[in-house]
């Protein structure tokens, strides 16, 4: 097993240098302050800056599609304000036990024939028993057996965990750090960030890849969505996998009736991830179904190269199958 390399916070850095020195930073690493200053670009120059890099590292016209399963809903113990699976918050969403083999195998062929290369595999749990993995496991066979990558995200894990998972096949391990150190505890009081980067850590350390990304339009800044892409763009390596959600308001969560965010915000979060992350899958993740076509497309030309596909996600709605070929096809996008 090789070692993991430590994982430090980026702390926000005084504001001291001139913005376009503070576009070319040095040993590759991304300050929070050269995060910032792409996102103050104007909107032309940074799609441009982005799609130059997307096209180095990407065919700039290859969309990779996933599907996402939620494999045990609700009853989850975390207070996080935006998501309706917590049992701190009244939103009609009912505990349920783990799907069992022959439901997901279903559904995972399903996502095979609709065009899917990557399952995902979601469970509602702080953090997993060990028996819990042990059931995992077994859906996770099941969906490598139809020649699918396989994707899981079930909150925080042990060492021993992460590797019986790698054990079993999977590709990816979701694990978002949802927005910036600065603005976490406004978000989730049940952990700290500290813990979400230790399972990355012990993600990497397994030899899964890493799928991670965050959640904007909860009310953050600029800078704080900046902090949220500099601690991402800094991990050793960067994730392969970045998706990039905008909140999803359901009512009985804490952040129902949050200020809209603008959308040419969210494209410019999709190109600065895009430039600060050149080797990653950046993902338009929750928040698509709400999205007209030309928001997307414009997300597409920023370097997003991934979507989930289908018709929903853990508990909230998804673009339909067919309004997303015809977009597909309507830009000349591929499937990969």
């Amino acid at each position: 097993m090789t070692a993991t390399r430590p994982i430090h916070l980026v702390r926000p850095e005084p504001a001291s240098r001139q913005p376009e020195a503070a576009l070319h930073p040095t040993a590759e690493r991304w300050s929070v302050e050269a995060v910032e200053a792409l996102f103050e670009l104007p909107f032309n120059d940074l799609l441009f800056r982005a799609q130059q890099v997307h096209r180095e590292h990407f065919d700039a016209n290859a969309v990779q599609r996933s599907t996402l399963l939620s494999i045990k809903t609700g009853g989850c113990p975390e207070d996080c304000a935006y998501c309706p699976q917590s049992v701190h918050h009244d939103t009609g969403v009912e505990a349920d036990k783990l799907m069992d083999v022959a439901e997901v195998r279903a559904a995972a062929q399903a996502a095979a024939a609709a065009g899917a290369s990557r399952f995902c595999m979601g469970a509602a749990w702080r953090e997993p028993k060990d028996r819990d993995i042990d059931k995992v496991v077994e859906l996770v066979r099941e969906v490598k057996a139809l020649g699918l990558e396989a994707c899981c995200t079930l909150g925080m894990l042990t060492r021993p965990q992460a590797q019986a998972l790698k054990d079993a096949g999977v590709d990816y391990y979701n694990h978002n750090l949802d927005t910036a150190p600065e603005a976490y505890g406004r978000i989730i009081g049940t952990r700290v960030y500290e813990d979400r980067l230790a399972t990355l850590a012990h993600v990497r350390e397994a030899g899964m890849q890493v799928c991670s990304g965050g959640i904007v339009g909860m009310g953050e800044n600029r800078r704080e969505r900046a902090g949220l892409i500099a601690q991402l763009a800094n991990l050793d390596p960067h994730p392969e996998s970045v998706p990039i959600n905008e909140l999803v308001q359901v009512e009985g969560t804490p952040l129902a009736g949050s200020d809209k965010l603008d959308p040419f915000e969210f494209v410019r979060m999709i190109a600065v991830a895009r430039i600060t992350m050149p080797g990653a899958y950046v993902r338009l993740s929750a928040g698509r179904q709400a999205m007209g076509d030309a928001v997307q497309a414009l997300c597409f030309l920023a370097g997003a190269n991934s979507i989930f596909y289908g018709d929903k996600l853990l508990t909230t709605g998804n673009p339909e199958v067919a309004r997303d070929e015809a977009l597909f096809e309507r830009l000349g996008l591929s499937a990969v």
